[in-house]
């Protein structure tokens, strides 16, 4: 079931787990994690074709690589959510001994997680080589990737897109978390990425832009655009709009909460902003 008011619900409920579980160890990565909500919740529960069960390999479904991995919460939560492990389990994200660590790791076998990403900009080098072994497997189904605007200016990702493009990567589609925000204020202030739409086409990159990135029928609607500019010889980048901390109203517009926990209070007032929906854990 995809229809809007489930995915609607669905998302409501992935935004009070990141409050919840960014509070109960005082730390995390809340903003960007509820600036993604809707973004993650289209994707699994609406999107991607998924087999049950999980397998490294991923033969025979679409895959998805998240780089920026401290927004880990939103990625937690929605695969829990979607069957891969027990809701239960998110009580203990950042514990010790935790599968779910702050940024996501394969050492522990979590269902869901096929990379580690605690380190910026390896993502997209990741995903262009799972797309590269779908085409010699034959395998028709599609490799979906995530990365924060901020993220991009880590070098390695530019390599990555230049590969792509002159590698004819047409079964990738990676999306830019486009909020502005990152952990020491704006983009703007802290390296200008210029027209960014400019620099992927410049690398032959086919892109299209979803401007209203917290939107959920924008996003269903955006990323089966993205799905049709597939198989076309270019590989597609989605230049999503997002705003940090979105759904609540204190943590939005703001870099301030990109890596900061709720107080009692702050967490109460989140959650009364976000009813409950699907039932806790």
């Amino acid at each position: 079931m995809s229809n809007t008011q489930h995915l609607q619900d669905f998302t409501t409920q992935v935004r009070r787990d990141i409050l919840r579980m960014v509070h109960a160890v005082n730390s995390g990565h809340p903003g960007g994690s509820l600036g993604c909500a809707e973004f993650f919740t289209v994707l699994y529960q609406h999107q991607m074709q998924r087999k049950a069960g999980f397998d490294m390999n991923g033969i025979g479904e679409d895959l998805f690589f998240l780089s920026n991995g401290h927004i880990s919460p939103v990625f937690y939560s929605v695969l829990a959510r979607s069957d891969y492990f027990p809701v239960s389990e998110l009580a203990t994200f950042r514990k010790l001994n935790s599968r779910l660590q702050g940024h996501p790791t394969t050492h522990e076998g979590l269902p869901g997680i096929r990379m580690a990403s605690g380190s910026l900009g390896q993502g997209l080098s990741v995903a262009i080589g799972a797309a590269q072994a779908k085409k010699l497997n034959g395998d028709q189904h599609l490799v979906y990737s995530l990365h924060g605007d901020g993220e991009l200016q880590e070098g390695q990702n530019w390599e990555a897109i230049m590969y792509a493009s002159a590698k004819k990567v047409d079964n990738l589609i990676a999306t830019i978390d486009y909020n502005g925000q990152q952990i020491d204020g704006s983009t703007d202030d802290v390296l200008s990425l210029g027209n960014l739409k400019a620099k992927f086409e410049a690398f032959d990159w086919d892109v299209l832009e979803i401007t209203e990135g917290n939107n959920i029928e924008a996003i269903k609607d955006g990323l089966a655009e993205a799905k049709s500019r597939t198989g076309k010889g270019k590989p597609v980048c989605v230049l999503m709009h997002t705003v940090m901390g979105n759904g609540v109203d204190f943590m939005m517009h703001t870099h301030a909460w990109h890596g900061k926990a709720p107080n009692d209070e702050q967490l109460a007032n989140g959650l009364a902003q976000n009813k409950e929906t699907l039932g806790d854990y």
